[in-house]
């Protein structure tokens, strides 16, 4: 092939690109020290906050955290040009956790129903990713996905993982699993010539064989946990209600199945009947618990399980109602009103009893980005401040198995943080307005005033 004398030599022309690329391979490499100078720490939630505070942070992970404002020279080996971080004027957290998320979307009631088969899955692919670092720029480093056919963000938990685009961690349930005609059932609401097409991904499941068979085909896509639903939903297209729809050997065969494969196992249930059958067969978390009795609250304590209560639903359905009356038809509206008024009375419960309570929002029924609107619920209806908080990052850790990773700033975990203006522990709603993000040890959000 005759070289065209207009182009450089590929050598020549790839050279200067690739050693510009040089210095942040070596960088990235060397795992520069970072100082971060916090005002005020809540390095461990459920213990007293610190003054003024140092953390060392190193390769994306903490190396320690000290009292008062530390420079360099206070660690052995760390070099005197460390980059320091001042966040003398902010209060610094660890990065927050919600355990329950559907990234793909926020479109719901009859808009949602449309955009699930109208839309393509390169369409919710990019929806995904944008509110994905929504979320990010929300203060929340680490979600639970609970919920995606397509395979979509467990794609997106990879891509992020390895760097490719900007967002929280991500655990991936997968394709939630329920019976036939259960709150997960993709036909739902759709036309019977329709159902063929629409019934691909072999989440519904029938007796315990079935059931079973349905928790493995999951495991098969790499998923990180389990997701089923023991109850009817308030989005379900289908006038059964929310009381049980899945029989004690179905939810049990799910549930040691799923453990077997060492996966949690969380679970969509509103009525107490269903809650009951899911915490007896050894479930993780339940989600929403919305009409959980004194039988539940017994088992919880005796489990060990944890509550998430994903109060934020009703921001989601009071915004759509007020921008269009019929965003909601049918049944679905009228399980939609129940739910606003019932919302929180469950958590009011189950705080006085000793249930452990973890931080969801199901943003996607409510929206991306406004995660934080969740902990003013919260204290709303029965936690403090700092119990919420605790909620959303020890508790949310432990339930997730990732203890040893995040959930609070110490030294070998991950170095996600978030800094905000003002005590949160005193007015809990200053997180809903995070300034300043960071997630394994690299600032993902700066909206501090200059």
């Amino acid at each position: 092939m005759t070289p065209n004398p207009r182009r450089p030599a590929l050598s020549a022309w790839c050279l200067p690109a690739l050693l510009a690329c040089l210095p942040l391979a070596a960088s990235a490499q060397n795992a520069d020290w970072t100082l971060v100078h916090a005002g005020r720490l809540l390095d461990r939630p459920g213990q007293a906050p610190r003054g003024a505070s140092t953390l060392l942070l190193r390769a994306g992970r903490v190396e320690a955290v000290r009292d008062g404002y530390q420079d360099a020279a206070a660690f052995a080996g760390v070099p005197a040009d460390a980059t320091v971080l001042d966040l003398r004027d902010r209060y610094v957290l660890p990065g927050l956790i919600d355990c329950h998320v559907h990234l793909v979307s926020d479109k719901a009631g009859v808009e949602g129903q449309l955009d699930s088969v109208s839309g393509s899955v390169a369409d919710h692919a990019f929806e995904a990713a944008v509110n994905a670092r929504k979320t990010l720029h929300a203060g929340f480093t680490t979600v639970r996905n609970l919920g995606d056919s397509d395979g979509v963000t467990l794609a997106l938990r990879d891509a992020v993982a390895a760097g490719k685009l900007p967002g929280p961690r991500i655990l991936d349930a997968g394709s939630a699993i329920s019976t036939t005609a259960g709150h997960m059932d993709p036909t739902l609401g759709f036309r019977e010539d329709l159902h063929a097409a629409l019934d691909v991904h072999g989440n519904t499941c029938d007796g315990a064989d079935d059931c079973r068979r349905a928790v493995r085909r999951q495991i098969a896509r790499g998923v990180d946990v389990i997701k089923i639903a023991t109850t009817g939903g308030v989005n379900s297209r289908i006038g059964a209600g929310l009381g049980q729809q899945m029989f004690d050997d179905e939810a049990r065969a799910i549930v040691e199945t799923a453990h077997l494969y060492r996966k949690k196992v969380a679970v969509h249930a509103h009525g107490a009947d269903g809650i009951a059958v899911a915490l007896r067969a050894g479930a993780d978390s339940i989600e929403h618990g919305t009409l959980l009795d004194r039988e539940d609250i017994a088992l919880f304590r005796k489990t060990g399980a944890y509550y998430v209560p994903t109060l934020s639903t009703v921001n989601g359905y009071k915004e759509r109602l007020a921008r269009n009356p019929q965003a909601y038809t049918g049944e679905v509206r009228a399980k939609i009103e129940w739910r606003i008024g019932i919302t929180g009375k469950a958590l009011e419960v189950a705080v006085p009893a000793g249930v452990k309570i973890a931080f969801g929002t199901d943003a996607g029924v409510s929206l991306h980005g406004r995660n934080a609107d969740e902990f003013e619920l919260m204290v709303a209806h029965g936690m403090s401040a700092p119990q919420a908080i605790q909620a959303a990052t020890v508790n949310a850790a432990d339930l997730l198995g990732l203890s040893d990773q995040v959930g609070s700033l110490e030294p070998g975990k991950r170095a996600d943080l978030i800094a905000v203006s003002g005590d949160p522990l005193q007015d809990v709603t200053v997180l809903k307005r995070v300034e300043w993000v960071m997630k394994d040890g690299r600032v993902e959000k700066d909206a501090r005033a200059r």
